[in-house]
């Protein structure tokens, strides 16, 4: 009695479903949108699996999409290294990679960086900064909705430790790839 509620669709099928306040976190993290709010584009649920050697090697996904990793490449993959890719993975096919894309024709070459975070869940922080912006993406493998945008500023200042381990790059067609040593030859 007294509680409030929210209706949220499931899935955005039509169909709404009431959402208690303390659910509402439960329900976005499982994809659903909440009635009235805008949403993003998601990806389809047949994009977002892959498995991780298609991932490390470019292996053909059914789609003209390239992986991070797409050359191939002699090298053993530490598992912090898996999951950095596979988090650099799941951006790239999101609708954000584009509006990075777009930032950085108007102000140039930004720097970027991929934080683990600590917990239960495979969850990532993704930083793109430039002088004059930056943005935020938390990144949750095991997530309906993987990919959101969470904070954005204006200077650079305003971020702290790890968030400015530059540990990517981010290319021309807004792609973030992790800078991570490659080993050419078998040793």
């Amino acid at each position: 009695m007294g509680e409030q509620f929210s209706r949220f669709s499931p899935g955005g099928r039509g169909e709404l479903v009431e959402v208690c306040r303390l659910c509402f976190e439960k329900a976005v993290d499982h994809g659903w949108s909440r009635e009235g709010a805008p949403t993003t584009p998601t990806r389809a649920e047949t994009q977002r699996k892959r498995g991780l050697i298609s991932s490390l090697f470019g292996i053909a996904r059914g789609e003209t999409e390239e992986t991070v990793l797409a050359e191939p490449i002699l090298r053993r993959l530490g598992t912090e290294d898996v999951v950095v890719v596979e988090a650099a993975d799941v951006f790239n096919t999101s609708p954000y990679r584009r509006t990075v894309g777009g930032v950085a024709r108007s102000l140039g070459e930004p720097h970027a960086s991929i934080v683990a975070l600590s917990g239960v869940k495979a969850e990532f922080v993704l930083t793109v900064a430039w002088d004059l912006s930056w943005y935020q993406y938390r990144i949750s493998l095991d997530a309906a909705q993987q990919v959101r945008l969470v904070e954005r500023g204006h200077e650079l200042q305003e971020l702290k430790q790890p968030y400015t381990n530059w540990n990517a790059r981010v290319e021309e067609d807004g792609r973030v790839v992790p800078d991570i040593a490659r080993i050419d030859s078998l040793g």
